[in-house]
């Protein structure tokens, strides 16, 4: 029988087109796999809060001519105080979540000197109703059970109760005098 030896010089060129085929059949499978398993999977989005809430509440509470050390112990630091518009305070809240329409609020305050003189804005929603705008529950079709019937019980294995010494052990007597805290003087 002759024996004829392999030539890796001829065996290069046909590794490297099936190793090539084999790749691009594997790339249409691996990419049809993985997009429906990213198609189920949803990234966690951030939800985007800026400035300051404002309520409908503090809003009452700001009266003409009151200082503007007390508007701002009201509504807080204002987000935008302009130096070169030194009489207008401006509050402006905003808040982007996933799947829900941006909300933003806007509340001017302009000063006289150092006493309020007017506010203007957006009609502010109570801190109630702002709180109710961001709850996301989810509604359940239907509540599970809570209990288990004795057949579900039967199911798990029993577990053996905590073994019990027969007598308690004494706690050792306290001890009556403690090592001194430093060496000895000389």
């Amino acid at each position: 029988m002759p024996h004829f030896p392999l030539r890796p010089r001829r065996l290069a060129p046909t590794f490297a087109v099936f190793a090539c085929a084999a790749a691009l059949a594997a790339c249409g499978t691996v990419d049809s796999v993985s997009n429906r398993l990213v198609s189920g999977i949803t990234p966690y989005k951030v939800e985007v809060v800026q400035g300051n809430f404002v309520s409908r509440e503090q809003v009452e509470l700001l009266k003409p001519g009151i200082s503007r050390q007390q508007v701002r112990d009201i509504l807080g630091t204002p987000l935008i105080a302009d130096l070169f518009h030194a009489a207008r305070w401006d509050y402006v809240f905003t808040l982007k979540r996933h799947g829900v329409a941006p909300q933003e609020r806007r509340l001017t305050v302009f000063f006289k000197g150092e006493a309020l003189e007017r506010v203007e804005g957006d009609p502010m929603p109570s801190e109630s109703e702002f709180v109710a705008t961001l709850e996301r529950r989810r509604k359940i079709d239907k509540i599970p059970p809570l209990e288990a019937t004795e057949e579900q019980l039967k199911a798990f294995p029993a577990k053996a109760a905590p073994a019990t010494p027969a007598s308690p052990q004494p706690a050792p007597p306290p001890v009556a005098s403690y090592p001194p805290l430093e060496p000895p003087t000389r």
